[in-house]
């Protein structure tokens, strides 16, 4: 039904796909899988009309057919779901769905009142009323979701669709898309979980460094089968192997007290505490407040002004208001949405680590020198893999993976004491998720007190040496590494 032939796409002189091609049925789930970086947004992007090919053609229905806008793919019949969303943040939820098929008169009222069962029929759980700007990265990929499945598509393209939901929205999603498949619209699936490819799909592609590798049935894949065909080595026991609590250094050193710490209705009166050389690994469900917990350590947010709590860092009491102050004392905050918080997308892989060096009590008036800029970048490049042409690349021609290692290298250039990691992973392929494990563990032996927020619980439990539980705005449960497992993780998380 859909099919690129012989397609390539050229950036300065550098291919991001490379004489692909690439086909879709109708009815079936065609999941796309590759390290970031291998090529599958950018072939996918061709195919909606996003990017033009350098080489090849895009074919509907055995014929050739060339899209100046997404817009022209869209009125053709594809639409395509994108890893960062693509919403408008000034508008309501019920807007955004809307956008592009509306009436030449609308009724507000009504446009909520059809968003909202429309919604509903889709088990999301979001307000149509509500500016999509005030929602969180879960419930904006909700209503890129709806908006896709809304505009009545032949092809939908999904480019990372369950990132952010929880383990109840993923199964409303795949219900979803099995309802659409046997009505005839064709999916392409594009995933860094591997487990949910190879149960929703008929046939996998795989990529790497921009080529095809292979395309067959799903049945005569498994895990290990997949990450050789996509990085040339298996890494399954690098990816989801238990970090070796042995080699750290028991300190007991505190480096964080939060005791009732209240913002509004999201955290209610939460109380840890976190210490050095030790990894303490988060989790809770959408709604948790564990998101809104780090954001007030870090500054970026508020807690109430009057019964708010107290918060010590390293026993002195700390109130930030900013997050330039916490900056300063140590902590970084790595944010969960790394388009619209963490990145300065137009800027260079060294203008945005350097950016992160200024970030930190930087002189006024400072001279700062090219090769500054560079040296500092090109560390950081080799100490966390980040693959790019050079330092001078913009961050907006990086892929998702890599533009999360420069969003982690803003931070760690800043020397902190406490790194706050939000969903580090999200997003990121199965090469540079055992990059950042690295990463993370590393900090830890450093003697560096380090927090992960992950709604996976495979990551939270490789890279933990402690777990605490959030649950409807409090810290309800705690367990050691060895202890835990997923079903009573699960268990405190939910009851």
């Amino acid at each position: 039904m859909f099919e690129l032939r012989n397609v390539s796409k050229e950036y300065r002189g550098a291919y991001a796909v490379r004489d692909v091609s690439f086909d879709v049925r109708p009815g079936e789930v065609h999941a796309l899988l590759g390290e970031n970086g291998a090529g599958k947004s950018t072939l996918t992007k061709m195919l909606a009309g996003v990017v033009q090919p350098s080489a090849g053609e895009v074919v509907i229905d055995g014929k050739p057919i060339s899209f100046a806008s997404p817009l022209e793919a869209l009125n053709s019949g594809i639409a395509m779901v994108f890893q960062e969303t693509s919403l408008v943040p000034s508008l309501t939820v019920a807007q955004n769905i809307f956008l592009g098929s509306e009436k030449s008169f609308n009724r507000l009222r009504g446009l909520y009142i059809a968003a909202q069962q429309f919604l509903q029929a889709m088990g999301f759980p979001v307000d149509p009323t509500q500016n999509v700007g005030q929602l969180g990265a879960a419930q904006k990929q909700m209503v890129e979701i709806a908006r896709a499945v809304h505009h009545n598509a032949r092809l939908i393209i999904f480019d990372e669709p369950t990132a952010t939901l929880t383990p109840e929205e993923k199964r409303h999603f795949f219900n979803l898309v099995r309802r659409l498949t046997s009505e005839g619209i064709a999916i392409v699936f594009i995933s860094h979980a591997l487990e949910e490819a190879l149960s929703i799909s008929q046939r996998i592609t795989i990529m790497r460094d921009g080529q095809h590798v292979i395309t067959d049935a799903t049945g005569k894949f498994d895990r290990d089968s997949i990450i050789r065909a996509m990085v040339g080595r298996g890494l399954s026991d690098e990816l989801y192997g238990r970090r070796d609590v042995s080699r750290v250094r028991p300190t007991r050193k505190k480096v964080l007290s939060v005791q009732n710490l209240s913002m509004g209705r999201m955290v209610r009166n939460t109380s840890f505490s976190i210490y050095a050389g030790q990894v303490t690994g988060i989790f809770g469900l959408i709604g948790s407040g564990r998101t809104e917990t780090a954001k007030i350590i870090a500054g970026i947010v508020k807690r109430n002004t009057f019964h708010g709590g107290e918060v010590f860092l390293e026993g002195r009491p700390i109130r930030f208001v900013v997050p330039r102050p916490a900056v300063n004392r140590g902590i970084a905050y790595i944010t969960e949405d790394r388009k619209v918080e963490g990145i300065f997308e137009t800027k260079t892989i060294g203008g945005n680590i350097f950016t992160g060096a200024l970030g930190k009590g930087a002189e006024p008036g400072i001279i700062v020198r090219p090769e500054q800029v560079r040296d500092l970048a090109d560390f950081w490049i080799g100490k966390l893999k980040i693959k790019a042409i050079n330092s001078d690349a913009r961050v907006v021609e990086l892929s998702g993976g890599n533009q999360q290692k420069v969003v982690i290298a803003k931070s760690l250039v800043q020397q902190p004491k406490l790194v706050i990691f939000d969903e580090p992973t999200r997003g990121v392929d199965v090469g540079a998720i055992s990059d950042i494990h690295a990463a993370i563990g590393e900090l830890a032996d450093a003697g560096i007190a380090v927090v992960v927020i992950s709604s996976y619980l495979p990551e939270i439990l490789n890279v933990s040496d402690r777990i605490l539980v959030a649950q409807k705005g409090r810290i309800v449960e705690e367990f050691s590494a060895g202890a835990a497992s997923e079903e009573t993780i699960m268990y405190a998380a939910v009851h």
